[in-house]
């Protein structure tokens, strides 16, 4: 029972460790063959299944959507164009009911932001050890297919909505006025440092709260998808692993509209003045 236990747990953490590169301290520039290798890396590496994955899926977002626009057509539209009108008119919709303010880049920072992680999310419809066995034929020991189950990938993310939107608020408000707006908000001039404690918080776990919510969930799922390849008969994963499938669609997509959301309404929330 103890050997049965370590492999499944071995089997467990082989699959969720990265293809990760990086600067060991003995070794050199070289790829991290343990999660010990991963740890003494540091910051000096990179995940290079992620930044391959979500590279080649955010290539795919723009293939589909430029042929769409390419072979537009008011009287034959095509499905791709049906599909792909629903898509924007989808996220047209909840931009218009988050976002009070005009600004024209909102909308495709929505669009891009929805779709790319539905892509992302949806990898783990594939089975489990479907690709990384295909990469252990090439000698590649580790590969995660799902970018959003890696922390570095959603917090990108999440920073680069957090840095729009000082980016933002700075344009809308002037240094002086979103600098103001830190410091004086809720209680006045007289208890500045207070305010500016507050404030930082609440900024600081914008991008915070979307990374690990993200993460998290679809972390969770893949677990999950991992934990039956691992645990049950394969003549038996079918029945389990089906109705899961089914029930992770919803948060599949649940989790990409919320962050597409939270993201529209930090973006308001920028253009408004206090």
């Amino acid at each position: 029972m103890a050997s049965e236990k370590t492999s499944v747990s071995s089997e467990i953490a082989h699959h969720l460790q990265n293809l990760t590169y990086g600067l060991h301290p003995q070794h050199g520039w070289s790829l991290a063959h343990t999660a010990a290798d991963v740890k003494a890396m540091g910051f000096m590496s990179i995940n290079l299944d992620t930044m391959f994955w979500s590279t080649l899926l955010g290539g795919i977002f723009i293939f589909i959507f430029s042929r769409a626009a390419k072979y537009f057509s008011i009287d034959k539209p095509t499905r791709l164009q049906s599909a792909v009108e629903q898509v924007i008119e989808f996220v047209d919709g909840s931009v218009k009911e988050g976002f009070t303010a005009t600004n024209k880049w909102i909308a495709p920072l929505a669009l891009t932001i929805f779709c790319w992680v539905v892509l992302m999310n949806s990898m783990d419809f594939l089975p489990v050890s479907l690709i990384p066995e295909i990469a252990h034929w090439f000698g590649i020991n580790h590969m995660k297919v799902v970018p959003t189950t890696d922390l570095n990938a959603t917090f990108g993310l999440s920073i680069g909505v957090f840095l729009l939107m000082i980016l933002f608020s700075i344009k809308v408000k002037g240094l002086g006025g979103y600098i103001s707006e830190l410091s004086l908000n809720p209680f006045g001039k007289w208890l500045l440092p207070f305010n500016l404690a507050l404030e930082l918080i609440t900024l600081f776990a914008k991008p915070l709260s979307l990374s690990l919510r993200l993460f998290g969930n679809l972390f969770a799922g893949e677990l999950v998808f991992i934990l039956i390849a691992t645990l049950i008969p394969w003549h038996s994963q079918f029945f389990v692993s089906v109705p899961w499938a089914l029930f992770h669609i919803l948060v599949v997509l649940l989790q990409a509209f919320i962050f597409m959301t939270l993201t529209v309404i930090y973006m308001s929330q920028a253009h408004e003045h206090h």
